[in-house]
Formats: C-alpha cells, structure tokens, sequence
C-alpha cells in the first residue's frame, strides 16, 4: 500500500471525490493527503478530512497568496491545529517563476509558516520554485522538518535538503521523457524520498494531458521500481517508513 504525500483534492478540480478516492484504493493508494493553499482550500481540505478517515491534511498559504492573505488567515490555521487530521503546514514556500518583484513578501510569508510549524513541533511541505537559494537559506533557520515537494532539482542540491533533514517528494515528473529527475534520483537512496502526485496536476507518462488524481501513484512507483531495479513491495515499505519518520500518520 502506497501513500500520495501531496494533492489537492478540491470541489474545483472534481465532480465526484468519492470516486476518486475510490480509484486510489484499488490502486493500493491507502492514504492521501490533501493540501490546502489558502484561506478556502484550507477551509475545503478541513471539511473533507471529517468525511473521508484516509485523508489526512495540511494547512498552508501558497507564495502565489503573498500579495493578498491576511493575518487572520495565519490565525486560521493555528486554531485548527489541533484537529488530529492536521499533520503538517503546507503547501508553504517560495515561488520565483513568474516574479520576483514581491519575494520579500513571500519570505516574510514562509517565515510566519516556519515559525508556526516550530512551535507546534509540526513538519513542513516546501514549494519551491526557481528560489533554491533563498530556500535554503530560510529553511536553516528552524529546526523543523518535512518535505521539498515536487523536488526536480540538481544532485547537490538534493544532498543539501537532506543533510537538512528533509524529505524528497517525486512525482509524474520523473515519468517525463525529457526530465533528468530520474538520473538524480539513481544515485540517492531510498530511505530520503517520499511519493507524492500534486493532483490534479503533473499527471504521469502515460496518462499525461489528463487530469491528475491519487491513483496516479501506481505509475509514479512502478517508474521508481524499476528504475532502482526493486519491487513494487519493497518501494512501499521504504517509503511508508519515511513517512512514518516525518508525519505522524
């Protein structure tokens, strides 16, 4: 059995969640968790988790919210901490792509989050998108853990999240034909990488073009099975183990 460490499993993406969880299940997909990125989908993946018992959540602003959230927002997610469903603060991070002209915002930002997670002696789920450096250099001042999600980043610098203490999170994008994931993740072992699909989004090879979903994680860890040359049962214990070491699932 299989976990997807990261998706987005709103109203906005799917007519029938039910169906979809439904599919990850009998794809031995036995536990998801589902991330928000702002004040609704925080709202949204809270609501979810009360009706579905494999789902677990994390609350987060998403950098693309840097200009907009509130300070109540930040208030929000620190009243529902303690809702057993709540593992982890996320998706958190720093997104460079599309500007720079606000990264101070979005530092502050991830900061506020950090800062959150290290009181609660929670991990976190770290987006983070042509802003490596500013990455790092943020995360080394918490003691926290968690995941680099949806990592697609060079061998050294995987090296350095580890030494950190972080998990990698793979997805679709391995799967890609022109990705060089797959020769980063030949040299690095196991026990430092975690399965995720980012639903709806990067759907793997050979269902790219389509819509993303849990069940996805069959493809992503057959890629990796054979990839490291071991079975699908042995992938999963490995990886299950990680989770284990970083959420308390």
């Amino acid at each position: 059995m299989f976990t997807d460490t990261h998706c987005h499993i709103y109203k906005e993406y799917y007519e029938n969640i039910d169906e979809i969880l439904k599919r990850a299940l009998e794809s031995n997909i036995n536990r998801v968790i589902n991330n928000g990125c702002n004040r609704e989908s925080n709202k949204e993946v809270l609501a979810l988790a009360n009706t579905y018992n494999n789902m677990y959540i994390a609350l987060g602003i998403h950098p693309e919210s840097a200009d907009t959230y509130q300070k109540e927002d930040l208030t929000f997610i620190e009243e529902n901490l303690s809702n057993p469903k709540v593992i982890a603060i996320g998706e958190i991070g720093l997104d460079y792509h599309y500007t720079k002209e606000n990264k101070t915002l979005q530092i502050k930002l991830l900061e506020s989050q950090l800062k959150i997670a290290e009181t609660h002696n929670l991990p976190v789920i770290i987006h983070s998108r042509e802003a490596t450096e500013d990455t790092i250099n943020t995360l080394k001042k918490y003691h926290i853990k968690g995941v680099i999600h949806s990592f697609s980043g060079s061998l050294e610098t995987a090296k350095i999240y580890i030494k950190m203490g972080y998990l990698l999170g793979i997805n679709g994008v391995i799967t890609f034909k022109n990705s060089k994931l797959k020769e980063v993740i030949k040299e690095l072992p196991l026990e430092h990488l975690v399965l995720e699909t980012d639903s709806p989004y990067l759907t793997p090879e050979p269902f790219r073009g389509k819509p993303n979903e849990p069940a996805r994680i069959k493809e992503i860890a057959t890629f990796i099975s054979e990839l490291k040359g071991i079975s699908l049962e042995e992938l999963a214990r490995i990886t299950n183990e990680n989770i284990m070491r970083i959420f308390d699932i």
